[in-house]
């Protein structure tokens, strides 16, 4: 779908502009059949002023025949992408039936053939055009202001054939303006106007569709990097002033969350590659969900490890209330997850995870080239060893009994009562911790 002068575009952003392009020609045709619609309106409601007697009155032939085709436009541009050769006949039969149109008018006024030439409705050639300046495509424009500068040249010559005995050729204004005579320079600038406007919204259309190409381009590689964030994160990069940059933090109150796969790194070295990664990736599936649904945001992943926070990313007054929620869907779903592969004789993996609270610091590292939003602070430590702690313990996910009760202030409500582990040592923590069981 490249068109010339375009940079070789991958098949997404191509299809990407092609989706909106379809959606311009339903606009287009929706437009088209407004337009009809007023006109046949103002024609039916306004008083006539050609004679009762006139053997012929083309306007509502010309409008019933637009209406019929425009209807057909519609329903085909709804129903399958439209060719480019039926957008290029479309422009043709646009300026064909209002240049007939204009002609028939000295036939209906039983005018010399010159007075069509001073009808106001040329003007509606500039809504056609405009029309097809909806879509991003200058050669539809070009074509629509040639085919009307074509159409009014041979409407002119026309006027001055018909009757070789006269012209109607003059060279006075005045005359031009009060009889039926024509002034080759007034039809002329017409015919310059038409062209000029064509060529003018062809430029600023050659240009648009360079931003649109590049909006589109970037668009969808920001959707697509925004798969590498959490959703907080990306909303956060793209709100900011003055940039992200290395250095920059905020202290919060947060609730960090940490899920290990015990087993896995032996899997790992045993299992085929394709498993491996199958494994993974069910196990993220499942998990990631859940943490989100409960407002948390992926930190990173690390391995089998996910890190999650609760707060972070985003003040939360509830952040270790919507943690301790969290886990317990992440409880119940590593067991229902654990039994389904065992029935099925595949690896078993156990999920072991934790959760601790604190001040942290929240902020962007890195250098110029690459940056990275982490959290730094006692309880992303805490909550990393508490996870290892699982496997000393015999249990599946802990929390320390700090987060615990300020879960319980924030409106946690524990399905199952919870057991303590109390003034349990954990390695490299240099007190005695009471801890909570929130799995076993």
């Amino acid at each position: 779908m490249r068109k010339s002068g375009e940079p070789e575009l991958p098949e997404r952003v191509s299809q990407a502009i092609r989706d909106q392009e379809d959606a311009t020609e339903r606009l287009i045709g929706w437009v088209q059949l407004s337009v009809v619609l007023v006109f046949g309106m103002l024609y039916f409601l306004s008083p006539k002023v050609f004679a009762e007697d006139a053997e012929f009155a083309p306007v509502p032939w010309a409008l019933s025949i637009y209406l019929l085709l425009t209807i057909i436009r519609i329903v085909w541009a709804h129903r399958a992408r439209l060719p480019s050769w039926s957008l290029a006949v479309s422009v043709f039969f646009d300026m064909t039936l209002l240049m007939v149109l204009i002609w028939s008018f000295h036939l209906q006024y039983e005018q010399p053939a010159s007075f069509y030439l001073k009808a106001p409705t040329l003007l509606y050639v500039f809504i056609f055009i405009a029309l097809r300046a909806l879509r991003f495509e200058a050669r539809f424009v070009l074509l629509a202001g040639l085919v009307a500068a074509a159409g009014w040249g041979i409407l002119i010559l026309y006027v001055i054939e018909v009757d070789p005995t006269d012209t109607m050729i003059t060279r006075d204004y005045v005359q031009y303006m009060t009889s039926n005579t024509i002034l080759l320079g007034a039809e002329f600038d017409k015919i310059i106007s038409i062209l000029l406007v064509s060529v003018i919204l062809a430029v600023a259309l050659r240009r648009g569709r360079a931003l649109l190409v590049r909006s589109v381009s970037e668009g969808l590689a920001a959707k697509e990097l925004s798969r590498f964030f959490a959703p907080e994160i990306a909303a956060k990069i793209t709100a900011t002033d003055q940039g992200v940059a290395a250095g920059t933090g905020e202290m919060r109150q947060a609730a960090i969350v940490n899920l290990d796969m015990r087993g896995f790194t032996r899997m790992a070295s045993q299992a085929e590659p394709s498993v491996v990664m199958g494994v993974l990736a069910e196990y993220q599936q499942r998990m990631v969900p859940l943490i989100q649904k409960h407002g948390g945001s992926i930190d990173k992943f690390m391995g089998d490890g996910i890190m999650a926070t609760f707060g972070a990313s985003r003040p939360s007054q509830t952040f270790a209330a919507d943690a301790m929620r969290a886990l317990d869907d992440v409880g119940a779903a590593a067991q229902r997850w654990h039994a389904e592969r065992g029935a099925a004789g595949e690896y078993c993996p156990e999920i072991n995870g934790s959760v601790a609270t604190g001040q942290i610091l929240f902020g962007a590292v890195g250098d110029e080239t690459r940056l990275e939003y982490t959290v730094i602070g006692d309880a992303v430590n805490l909550s990393a060893k508490l996870e290892k702690y699982n496997k000393q313990a015999g249990t599946r996910i802990v929390a320390d009994a700090e987060t615990y009760r300020l879960a319980l202030e924030q409106g946690y409500v524990p399905a199952l009562e919870k057991r303590t582990l109390p003034e349990v040592e954990v390695d490299g923590i240099s007190r005695p911790l009471d801890l909570v069981v929130v799995s076993d």
